[in-house]
């Protein structure tokens, strides 16, 4: 992945969701995608990925899938660290994410989704 993939995979994502009606979630989408690549590239060692956009009813759900085994977790502690608010801002602005691990432990797949209107700018008290 290069220094530049994020740029143009926010591009194609915006691309998709203005085309398919769902402009609304285009800001939320975009910075959870960023956030999901900027930890391939930080994290997995061949710095490669493969990314899905699914259309679901009045959403949309984003997978980053990868070859490496460990799982990512969102960041505790301290903050004034420079790194480890990945996953807490991916929770901030999407409505669900998760991770699922490849069949034998091989990899996994990071992944969000954003309903029509309904992805978060912040975080609700949960």
């Amino acid at each position: 992945m290069g220094e530049h993939s994020a740029r143009h995979l926010r591009r194609i994502l915006r691309l998709y969701l203005v085309g398919s009606g769902l402009a609304d979630v285009t800001d939320a989408a975009e910075l959870a995608l960023t956030e999901l690549v900027a930890n391939v590239v930080r994290h997995v060692p061949s710095r490669r990925c493969r990314i899905c956009f699914l259309l679901q009813p009045g959403g949309v759900r984003v997978e980053v899938a990868d070859d490496c085994p460990k799982v990512p977790a969102p960041a505790v502690g301290g903050g004034l660290a420079e790194g480890g608010r990945g996953l807490v801002i991916v929770d901030a602005v999407t409505d669900r994410w998760g991770v699922d691990v490849s069949p034998g432990g091989l990899g996994k797949t990071v992944w969000f989704e954003c309903g029509g209107g309904v992805c978060r700018d912040t975080a609700p008290a949960r």
